[in-house]
């Protein structure tokens, strides 16, 4: 026995002298493993290689390494609009909301009314983000996510026409990438309107795969502007191009070929962007698609061998090839704004209007939002109409810091717009019939069509879930996974087994930790996790508890990686889980900021409350599917002791939480105010969402005179009186005294305001589609 301790101790002074020396540990240990990764690492493309480099890693590097630095999170400035950009929220922005109207937009003129076209060029909506030396705005991309937002309460139409200028195309590429020329150019032009912008990636071979595009240029000689030019000779077919149909400069993406040598020996160039005019001879766009009734201009466009100088590539000839790099490193921007802002938008116009429908409307003598069937539904609409505004805000003011976050930009897209779809599922199912009948009175109806359209552009939600949120983050997030990789492809062994060494070690070391840290939280339920900053009382362990997740995560992530190494990526619904964990960490950290940054407001408690606990629970879920489904089931019982080694302690919200948002939404108060804050509402009773405004008002007033009209019909004043039914009662009581003449002029214009609400549009037996309002000019947009 004593002989066998020696043996032991002897080795394991051996292999703590191996691990303590590292030249003699790089010999021994590293190099083998090495070897072996390096073979089993597959070669990476290098469009793979630009969408992993690209972009950069902010607060989701933080909640992958364990140990979230809260003070971090807190540091960062919340965002704010300049007095220039508020002066352009309420003015410009609200008198763009005044010139639209929906219904006329989707079903008479199917695109926006011309004043409203040279509205918002006139003031410079489409050139946002462009520098004012240009001519542009020069707006934060807080403001360009809050005049999103806005737009997007009023009409889809009027949002989507101002974003995507502002968003990934010609003149965020240009101002990276153009020449001093191009720049000087377009820029001023794009600014005023003068130009309008689209960019055509998609091919109808190539949606999500959008690095496989089959459209092609080859490099050749041609006569431009009566002179022989450099040039190439392109070929495509796009589709979903928004704007297409009425653009002005087109930005497009293809393959480059020079077959012939004419600019080096490359062959294939890669991927290229360039900037072709609409009228540029051999371009054909002006012919459009109907997303589901969103009437923004989208529609293919095609070319074929259209020659064009070289000249037209963005950048000029020197950055033909960096097309796909060029997308990858712009596209975070975009995708942190767009989506979320106008998705977050339409969720605060549902919030408001739907609220205060339910407390407008009555079914058996009560406001159908105190039912608690309906509250459960209000519930999901107020607390995740919180949790997006949180979201939205923090994802762009990353951007204003200088980020370019593609992780965290996928999330917040991601997450936003299923949010959004499940709030306008419940405000319909809420406001029941008025919501399916479609009409100028409808102010769901079009939302509720329009919903997929944000789940399936900029990267399709199914795909964002199940291979870039985990798929990417892992790699760009994790402290030592992309190392390790970028060490076994190092063209110089020696000096890749020196920088793998490194990382491999800090890896091991890293992934223990955490698993000790996972089992400590999970035994102490978190209870004495330290929050290195100071936090409202009331949030204080959600913070622990976020620490808890953050462990475990990283925790379980590094198992997975190292069990299952590459097929990861192929096991796409363990690799979709994963990403669920770390987007829903990422979810409660927006959440927590904003209700510290907005003062913590004790009103607006509850939907912070609601909100974090049901990301939680699903945040728990994430980890049983991971952990259910994990191939390895005694590595999978270990996993489970792990991290629940008492079981689950995440449930769904409370019920009296969910109480306290519903009543919230359909009475007035700061708190909703704050909820709703970029909501267009014209208080006038022939808008919609004015008139249940007005009515939300009139029936808070109306309320204490109807409870004594109905101590009277208990008393049987009324009894044998036709006329006392649900509608007339408040007329029989002003006749029978029980009310004043005052009180009856109350009860008038609320039934007026009342009616108004829940009216559906009805239209004659014929009716039909009217006819499109074409434009006079060719290019009503130009």
């Amino acid at each position: 026995m004593q002989t066998l301790i020696l043996v032991l101790a002897a080795a394991g002074l051996a292999l703590a002298a191996t691990l303590a020396v590292r030249p003699l540990r790089r010999a021994v240990l590293t190099r083998p493993i090495f070897a072996a990764y390096r073979k089993v690492l597959p070669q990476m493309s290098d469009t793979e290689r630009d969408a992993l480099e690209a972009g950069s890693v902010w607060w989701e590097g933080e909640l992958f390494r364990g140990r979230p630095d809260w003070q971090k999170l807190h540091a960062y400035p919340q965002p704010k609009l300049s007095a220039e950009e508020r002066a352009f929220m309420d003015g410009p922005v609200v008198e763009a909301c005044r010139l639209v109207d929906d219904w006329q937009v989707t079903h008479e003129l199917y695109d926006l009314p011309h004043a409203a076209w040279r509205y918002i060029k006139e003031q410079g909506f489409l050139g946002m983000i462009i520098p004012k030396k240009y001519g542009g705005l020069e707006f934060s991309a807080y403001a360009h996510s809050e005049v999103v937002t806005r737009l997007s309460t009023r009409s889809s139409a009027l949002a989507v026409s101002v974003m995507v200028p502002n968003s990934l195309g010609p003149a965020e590429l240009l101002l990276h990438y153009g020449t001093e020329e191009q720049k000087n150019h377009y820029l001023p032009r794009l600014a005023k309107g003068i130009e309008v912008p689209a960019f055509a990636l998609t091919s109808p071979w190539a949606g999500s795969d959008a690095a496989s595009i089959p459209d092609h240029g080859i490099v050749c000689k041609g006569i431009y502007q009566g002179r022989e030019v450099l040039g190439m000779r392109v070929t495509w077919d796009k589709r979903y191009i928004t704007l297409a149909p009425v653009c002005t400069l087109l930005g497009l993406a293809f393959r480059l070929y020079d077959p012939d040598g004419l600019l080096g020996d490359q062959k294939d160039i890669g991927i290229t962007c360039a900037l072709v005019p609409y009228d540029h001879p051999g371009v054909d766009t002006g012919r459009r698609h109907f997303p589901l009734n969103a009437m923004f201009m989208n529609g293919p466009t095609r070319g074929k061998e259209v020659f064009m100088p070289l000249d037209f590539i963005i950048g000029g000839p020197k950055m033909a090839g960096q097309g796909w790099r060029m997308l990858m490193e712009c596209l975070a921007a975009g995708r942190s704004i767009s989506l979320p802002s106008s998705n977050t938008g339409m969720a605060q116009m549902t919030a408001r209007a739907v609220g205060g429908y339910a407390r407008v409307r009555s079914q058996f003598k009560m406001a159908v939002g105190k039912f608690e069937g309906v509250e459960e539904a209000l519930t999901r609409i107020g607390a995740y109409t919180y949790l997006m505004d949180a979201v939205r805000t923090m994802t762009a003011g990353a951007v204003d810091l200088g980020e370019k976050p593609s992780v965290v930009s996928a999330i917040a897209k991601y997450h936003v717009t299923e949010r959004a779809r499940q709030v306008v599922n419940d405000g319909m199912d809420v406001i029941g019939g008025k919501g399916i009948c479609l009409g100028p009175s409808n102010f769901l109806g079009r939302a509720y069509q329009q919903v997929p359209i944000g789940i399936t552009v900029e990267g399709a939600n199914i795909l964002t879930r199940s291979l870039i949120i985990f798929g990417q983050g892992a790699i760009r997030c994790h402290p030592w996974l992309l190392a390790e990789m970028q060490a076994a492809q190092d063209a110089d062994p020696a000096r890749g087994l020196v920088a793998f060494d490194k990382a491999l070690f800090g890896h091991i070391g890293f992934t223990i930790r955490n698993g000790f840290r996972a089992l400590r939280q999970g035994l102490t339920g978190s209870h004495f996790v330290t929050v290195n900053t100071d936090v409202a009382p009331e949030m204080r362990r959600y913070y622990q508890q976020l620490t808890r997740f953050s462990a475990a995560f990283a925790f379980l992530s590094d198992i997975s990686l190292l069990v299952l190494g590459g097929s990861v990526k192929r096991r796409e619904k363990l690799s979709a889980r994963l990403g669920d964990i770390l987007a829903q960490m990422y979810l409660i950290s927006c959440t927590l900021k904003r209700y510290e940054a907005e003062g913590r407001q004790p009103a607006d408690a509850p939907l912070a409350h609601w909100a974090i606990w049901d990301a939680m629970y699903k945040a728990q879920q994430a980890f049983d599917g991971v952990i259910a489904n994990f191939p390895n089931r005694f590595i999978a019982a270990f996993l489970h002791r792990s991290i629940f080694p008492w079981g689950h302690p995440y449930v769904v919200p409370s019920d009296e939480v969910g109480h306290q948002v519903a009543r919230l939404l359909i009475a007035p108060s700061p708190t909703r105010e704050r909820l709703t804050a970029e909501c267009y509402v014209p208080l006038d009773e022939n808008e919609p969402v004015g008139a249940i405004e007005l009515a939300l008002a009139a029936t808070l007033q109306a309320e204490p005179i109807e409870a004594k009209i109905r101590e009277a019909e208990k008393a049987g004043r009324f009894d044998g009186n036709p006329r006392a039914n649900v509608r007339d009662i408040a007329t029989v009581a002003a006749e029978c005294g029980v009310i004043t003449a005052a009180e009856a002029e109350i009860m008038r214009r609320r039934n007026h305001l009342r009616d108004i609400v829940v009216r559906v549009d009805d239209f004659p037996f014929d009716y039909g589609v009217a006819t499109a309002n074409k434009p006079a000019e060719p290019r009503m947009a130009a």
